[in-house]
């Protein structure tokens, strides 16, 4: 059996999450983050029967979700 090499200088640990991990850090319920995993909406890594979701995936979901505010402009052409 060899040994997992330790992550070299200017490479970045990524996590993998449990799926409750997960929730937690999208602050929802297990549930949400299976369906993602379900539908094929996020990728995730599959270790037996275990399921892991690396954090820099969740952490580009939810900066591909974010959406951003919009700028209203009134008819006198005031900004609110």
């Amino acid at each position: 059996m060899t040994a997992l090499a330790a992550p070299s200088e200017g490479q970045s640990t990524d996590r993998l999450l449990t799926v409750e991990q997960a929730a937690a850090l999208l602050g929802t319920t297990e549930r949400f983050p299976r369906r993602l995993i379900a539908e094929r909406r996020i990728a995730f890594v599959k270790l037996g029967t275990h399921v892991r979701i690396r954090e820099s995936v969740l952490n580009a979901y939810i900066a591909e979700s974010t959406v951003e505010p919009m700028t209203v402009r009134w008819r006198d052409g005031q900004v609110a």
